[in-house]
């Protein structure tokens, strides 16, 4: 039976994929800032535990106490939504620690025992933002880029020794928190400048009937994390495909 810790599992993508792993008997180790076990089913084979992957500390404990591990999920992150006049470099350092640095460093935190036993998988969840860019995202889409082009490099310096790295892109997910959270750090809104732009892009949004669900992302995970002949890039949801193939 197979191990998989996945990052960012209170809601959202983190919280479907967690599921669909258990349903598919896998041993889960789902991981969140504040854990709250009674949002996943009661199982002999899960385990939730408390992680902050901005905290070197908790990325160490929680690794140690997960033991030996198959896969890991990295799906942790978190969203801005403004124009860039209107982000301050505190949001965007908040956002890079989380959504570039947590990947980068939760993911050097499981190489030694991938690489020893020449087994394992990294599934990256980024965003299809990276495919097309959207107004009113660029820092989140840089944060997720990043990872994107560090995906790409790691995969060949691993290799030689059996462990495959994997990207899964998600679309718009609007069933998920993300926009919520996203317009939490706001701050002071959009500027004025860009207020009339800000409108005409989320009316936009409301338009489009295309988008990703939580499900798509954890079947695009499943996938990566099961498939050895998956593709490097797997798009997720109706939006994310469409985007992909018309690159």
């Amino acid at each position: 039976m197979k191990t998989v810790l996945i990052t960012g599992c209170s809601s959202g993508f983190g919280l479907d994929t967690a599921r669909y792993f258990l349903d598919r008997d896998w041993r889960v180790v789902a991981t969140m800032r504040t854990p709250r076990e009674e949002v996943l089913p009661r199982s002999e084979r899960l385990r939730v535990l408390a992680l902050d992957v901005t905290d070197p500390e908790s990325i160490r404990h929680a690794v140690d106490a997960a033991g030996p591990l198959d896969v890991l999920v990295n799906n942790a992150g978190i969203g801005v939504l403004n124009a860039l006049e209107g982000t301050s470099m505190d949001i965007a350092r908040e956002v890079f620690e989380t959504n570039t640095l947590g990947t980068i460093a939760m993911t050097q935190a499981v190489l030694p025992q991938f690489r020893e036993r020449k087994a394992g998988v990294v599934v990256n969840v980024t965003s299809s933002v990276t495919l097309r860019p959207l107004h009113l995202l660029s820092v989140y889409t840089a944060s997720k880029a990043a990872i994107n082009a560090f995906t790409e490099s790691v995969a060949l310096e691993l290799e030689p020794f059996n462990v495959r790295v994997r990207l899964v892109l998600p679309g718009r997910a609007p069933e998920t928190r993300f926009g919520e959270n996203a317009q939490s750090r706001m701050q002071s809104g959009v500027p004025e400048a860009y207020s009339e732009l800000a409108q005409r892009v989320f009316a936009q949004w409301q338009q489009e009937s295309a988008i990703t669900r939580s499900l798509d992302v954890a079947e695009a995970a499943w996938r990566a994390a099961d498939d050895p002949s998956s593709p490097l890039r797997i798009a997720a949801g109706a939006d994310a495909i469409a985007w992909a193939n018309s690159r």
